[in-house]
């Protein structure tokens, strides 16, 4: 029992320490963002602000940049690859765990393998598809690329196959149609996984930068991470501001986490259960 207790004591401690090391450059960002030019360019450094709800330099970096208009950008994109990704994912998923033709374990095993090929290899064809389109500086070319994902159909694929078949032929035998069945039955009944997913791809389309920076040229069409890195560009040596829009664009995505950790993990984990 004693070693046990001891054991225990040195995982939690190991943890501690590693998840001090993970938050301290959050807690620094943060902290620095409130902070005082005198605060900031101090030596030694200032761990603690004197005043924690100094937002001088978050107005000043929503004056030098339209950091708005970069949120309302930044929202729009997602709540669209939100809606977009939450279709095609669902009518994916019931197709190849639920539907019987030919082919289907063949076309889901290659989908599969396209998991391999890293998004910054397809970045040449897609922008050369999305231009061919005319659809460059655009908001369908920040939503398009992005409207599935093998990934997530692969998790509530895995979800859906562990509802008994019984559920589906009753349901069948009362009359209803596979789509009644779908969103009557299987949606309700897998709504963790689908809120897993759900914030998953809303970190992704969030925190999308690389392929931002190809297709936009544009300030009209300019999301949070693009106008941050702009910004930073543009800003010069002035890094309290940086920090100050840098905490603009994180703090969302880190509120959004510490509510919704639970359903990510045990998403994650039920729809991983049976492949």
């Amino acid at each position: 029992m004693v070693k046990e207790r001891i054991k225990k004591v040195l995982v939690y401690i190991f943890l501690g320490i590693g998840a001090v090391f993970m938050m301290f450059p959050f807690y620094w960002m943060i902290a620095s963002a409130v902070k005082t030019p005198e605060e900031y360019n101090s030596f030694p450094p200032v761990w603690w602000p004197s005043n924690w709800f100094n937002f001088e330099n978050f107005i000043a970096a929503m004056q030098e940049a339209p950091f708005f208009k970069y949120f309302l950008n930044s929202l729009l994109v997602t709540v669209c690859c939100l809606v977009l990704t939450g279709i095609t994912t669902i009518l994916g998923a019931f197709a190849f765990s639920r539907l019987k033709f030919k082919g289907r374990d063949t076309i889901f095993s290659l989908l599969l393998s396209l998991m391999m090929i890293p998004f910054e290899m397809m970045v040449i064809t897609n922008y050369q598809t999305i231009t061919k389109m005319g659809l460059s500086n655009t908001y369908a070319a920040l939503i398009i690329p992005f409207a599935t994902s093998i990934y997530y159909t692969y998790i509530l694929r895995n979800f859906f196959a562990t509802i008994p078949d019984s559920l589906y032929y009753s349901a069948r035998i009362d009359g209803a149609s596979n789509w009644q069945y779908l969103w009557k039955v299987m949606v309700p009944i897998a709504k963790p996984s689908i809120v897993t997913i759900m914030l998953l791809n809303a970190v992704s389309c969030w925190n999308s930068f690389m392929w931002t920076q190809l297709i936009i040229t544009s300030d009209k069409y300019r999301t949070l991470p693009l106008g941050l890195f702009a910004f930073m560009s543009e800003a010069g040596s002035n890094q309290q501001y940086q920090l100050a829009a840098a905490t603009i664009v994180v703090l969302p995505m880190i509120i959004l986490f510490l509510f919704c950790r639970k359903y990510i993990v045990n998403g994650v984990a039920r729809g991983g259960l049976k492949g």
